[in-house]
This record gives structure tokens, sequence and C-alpha cells, in this order.
């Protein structure tokens, strides 16, 4: 992957593929590996980026770190300057929803057209699991490494509907285990505040661009009547329900879903 430096750390992302311009846009605690599958069918049309933001993947963990969801906001602002991308569609889930939405409103980034996909962007978000760690990050962060496995792995497997292969879910665990894994796994959850989609909430009905607002109807995480609200919210969106899919709906359901990104990438 591909190095870009930043004050607090260096970002990796990767690009394949030509054509009009895609930003892949993960969110928690996943990484830019989620969209591997999409993005190499996307390649045959797109020229295709994907990151992995700052305290996540293969970009820099360290003790300290400002990983809030204002400052990957501000990071990808930047990488889009980096990248040379004026105008690109971006297709963002969870974390990437608020992190899009917020250099779009707020930091002047355009795109050409915005993909929403079981997107954190309206409150309230955040699984009772996810709230307890918030409130007690320092506790979790002390825990045996055996047990923060156990942890992760078990949190993580319950984004998928139908439950995820063994294979994939030891490579979403893996940049988590270790000590700086350990600590940045706690650290991006204890910056989680609330008051960042807050603060985009009363702008969505500005958006003046395509929005297709795809959602897992089985999603245990951001229920769908989150995905309904949030569409009602942006002037002309699109609402497209993947049945049968939970939270992850890149592993849940990796054909339905890059068959509706194509035919909104295409319009």
């Amino acid at each position: 992957m591909e190095r870009f430096e930043t004050p607090g750390g260096t970002v990796r992302w990767t690009r394949s593929g030509a054509g009009s311009p895609v930003v892949l846009m993960h969110g928690t605690p996943f990484s830019s590996y989620v969209w591997r599958d999409v993005a190499a069918a996307l390649a045959d049309r797109h020229e295709v980026f994907a990151w992995d933001m700052l305290g996540y993947g293969q970009s820099e963990k360290r003790a300290g770190q400002d990983v809030s969801l204002g400052t990957q906001a501000k990071i990808f602002t930047s990488l889009l300057e980096h990248w040379g991308l004026d105008e690109p569609a971006v297709v963002a889930h969870d974390f990437g929803g608020v992190v899009s939405l917020r250099a779009h409103l707020l930091h002047g980034a355009r795109y050409r057209r915005l993909a929403l996909v079981d997107a954190v962007a309206i409150a309230p978000w955040g699984t009772s699991f996810f709230r307890l760690v918030r409130e007690n990050a320092a506790v979790f962060e002390r825990l045996p490494a055996h047990l923060h496995e156990a942890i992760v792995r078990t949190q993580t497997a319950t984004a998928s509907r139908p439950g995820l292969r063994a294979e994939v879910l030891d490579r979403l665990a893996q940049p988590w285990l270790g000590d700086d894994g350990q600590a940045a796994f706690y650290r991006q959850m204890a910056q989680a505040d609330q008051r960042f989609t807050d603060e985009i909430e009363p702008l969505l009905g500005s958006l003046n661009l395509p929005v297709l607002v795809c959602w897992g109807e089985a999603d245990e995480w951001l229920p769908v009547e989150r995905g309904k609200d949030l569409a009602s919210r942006i002037p002309g969106a699109r609402l497209r329900l993947l049945p049968g899919a939970g939270h992850l709906v890149q592993e849940d359901a990796p054909a339905a879903l890059t068959a509706t990104l194509l035919d909104f990438l295409a319009t």
C-alpha cells in the first residue's frame, strides 16, 4: 500500500483500475480489506481508491493519536487533494459515512455522487458494547491479550448475519492484536463522540448531489429503520435494501452490493 503522511501518523492507501474515480471508505472495527471483492469488480470500469483510516488496518497506530471522526474527515479532505481528485464518487460504510459527510459538508470536499452503506450518520448509533467501552476504555486497554482477542473476534463476528468465514475473521481481527493494536482498538471507540454526527445532521437536507442509501435488512448494529430515516432526510436519495444482509454487507451480500453500486455509479 502507498503512504500518506499526516500530523498524527502514516495513512496507507491503494489504487487499482482505470476510469472515473471511486473512493471506498471503511468503518469500525474494519479496514479497507472489507472492500477487496467490491473493489476488484469496480476496477473493471473505474479507478478505485481505498484507504485505511488513521489508527486502523495497516495505517499507523500509536499512543496519544487523535483518531476521532473529525480528524478522519480532515485527513480524507487532504487525501483527495493528494490524489488530485476533484469530484470522485464516494462509497462510504459505517464510520466512513460520517467521515465522508463531514468532509463534504464542513470542509468543502466535492463528490460526483455519494453512496452511504449502513452508514453512521444520524443519532443514536453504537452498540451497547461500543458504549460500554467508550465509558471504560482505560479498563479494556489493560485486559489480558487472550481476553482482548476473544472480544475483538466475538464483536466483529456480530456484524455479519450469516457469519464470517474463519480466514476473513482472522484478517479483520489481526490489526487489533498485540500491544499497539489492543490500545488502538479501544482508543478509536473512546474518541467516537456522537457530537461528530450531531454537527452534520441539520445539514443533511442541504446535500445537492446524487445519493444512494444502501442497507442490510438484517443489520443488528444499525437497524434498517435508521437507513430509511437517513434516506428520508436527504433530498432525492435512493434507498436500496439488501435482504438477509447484516451490517457487514460487503461480506454478506457482495454480489447484490456490487450490482447496486455499479448501477448507481453508471447513472
